[in-house]
């Protein structure tokens, strides 16, 4: 089967991506959309730039497509762009965004297309344990809860995170795979990446009063793998 991996860059959507290859789906494109604002209802939007790189180092094409962000317009931007793909369906990695699913669905039903969301409802902890466990270098780019303060900024998620992520989630009630929004990620490296992702250049950039900030990445370059 032909598919297109709806894809940010971040943990989730490569995970789902990895999923897909592990079944054996042909996966001929990555889709990536581009908001035109610093925001999106459907859409991650940190660093997005930065998944022309990923794709080079997964050896997939990207196809990028431009969305305004607003509500429900969005959507339609994403059908446009998958509506001329030569796909029998759709991989994404949702896993507990309604919002997300549902409308994702909803392209795909009106398509002709078969919708995967491979993480939906998994166990948050679980689902990060295992993607330290196969491999995947993810780092936190963006913080926007309580609770997480400048120092997450950059941070790789790996045991000790895990278990710190807890301890926020019992506090603060903060959703540990930041479903919730709490946070956003970016995957240097993964079992399937041809090489690795590595950052030269970046700006912390923390609000206080808001309690939010952004790993801004300026330059970034592969590094072929030993």
């Amino acid at each position: 089967m032909k598919i297109a991996a709806l894809f940010s860059g971040g943990k989730d959507s490569t995970y789902a991506l990895y999923w897909a290859m592990q079944m054996g789906f042909d996966v001929k494109y990555l889709v990536s959309m581009h908001s035109e604002s610093d925001e999106s209802y459907m859409y991650h939007v940190p660093n997005i730039h930065l998944t022309d790189l990923q794709a080079k180092a997964i050896g997939i094409p990207l196809i990028k497509g431009i969305t305004s962000g607003e509500k429900e317009k969005e959507v339609e931007d994403l059908k446009r762009v998958l509506e001329p793909l030569d796909i029998d369906g759709v991989v994404a990695g949702a896993v507990e965004s309604e919002y997300q699913r549902v409308r994702i669905e909803r392209v795909c039903e009106e398509l002709g297309l078969k919708s995967y969301t491979p993480l939906w409802h998994k166990n948050p902890k679980t689902l990060l344990e295992d993607m330290v466990i196969a491999g995947f270098d993810v780092v936190i780019v963006g913080v926007y809860a309580y609770g997480l303060d400048k120092r997450w900024l950059g941070r790789r998620i790996d045991k000790k995170a895990i278990e710190e992520l807890e301890r926020l989630h019992e506090k603060y009630k903060l959703h540990i795979a930041g479903e919730g929004g709490e946070f956003e990620t970016f995957v240097r490296d993964a079992p399937f990446f041809k090489a690795r992702i590595v950052f030269d250049e970046v700006e912390k950039i923390f609000d206080e009063y808001s309690y939010s900030g952004l790993l801004s990445v300026k330059k970034a370059h592969l590094e072929a793998k030993e």
